[in-house]
């Protein structure tokens, strides 16, 4: 557990320099969901180091201009919601890192992280589209359920995804020091909790 957190650490800091490279792919991904999942309310999506931008072609009262309608624009960072590089890394590492296929399982693991991170920056986005507008069914040219939907897929991408698929992808690509290593200390643990005192 403490080379896990140590490992975490320091990947944290080396991933902190290096993220707005690392989650490019990331906001490649996002970048087509928008274009292709959302037309009707993302007009062009923008993708640079570090930032993702959509335009989009939803219309708000804009207060200083007499009540005249103005298109805007949200962003995000797409590193916001890939932090789950350090962890499954750390993990990774934590489990051995003289271990054979290490860097096989890390690249994979790197690259199976893309899909729920691309998502989670998408409903991030959707959010602000959504909450910018104010929720207005008719500015947004949507119904209910589509908008409960953005909330809870936002809640899930913000709150769950980031940290729960590293480690569900760790416990997939490491199942042998699972199988070795963690059962069978789970199996003694619960075998000594169970003995009645």
């Amino acid at each position: 557990m403490a080379a896990a957190v140590a490992w975490l650490i320091a990947l944290t800091v080396v991933w902190s320099q290096v993220s707005a490279w690392t989650s490019y792919p990331v906001a490649w991904l996002t970048h087509v969901a928008l274009e292709q999942g959302a037309p009707m309310w993302v007009r062009k999506v923008h993708v640079r180091p570090g930032v993702i931008e959509a335009e989009t072609t939803i219309e708000i009262a804009v207060p200083q201009a007499g009540g005249r309608k103005a298109e805007f624009s949200v962003e995000a960072s797409p590193a916001r919601y890939a932090y789950g590089l350090p962890i499954l890394l750390a993990l990774l590492l934590a489990a051995g890192w003289r271990r054979r296929g290490l860097w096989q399982r890390a690249l994979a693991g790197y690259v199976l992280l893309w899909p729920t991170q691309a998502l989670s920056t998408v409903m991030f986005l959707l959010m602000q589209m959504i909450s910018t507008a104010q929720f207005n069914l008719r500015t947004l040219r949507a119904d209910m359920w589509q908008l409960e939907a953005i909330i809870y897929g936002y809640q899930a991408g913000a709150l769950v995804l980031p940290t729960l698929v590293p480690v569900m992808l760790w416990l997939w690509l490491d199942r042998a020091y699972v199988a070795e290593v963690l059962v069978p200390g789970f199996r003694r643990f619960a075998g000594q909790s169970a003995v009645p005192r």
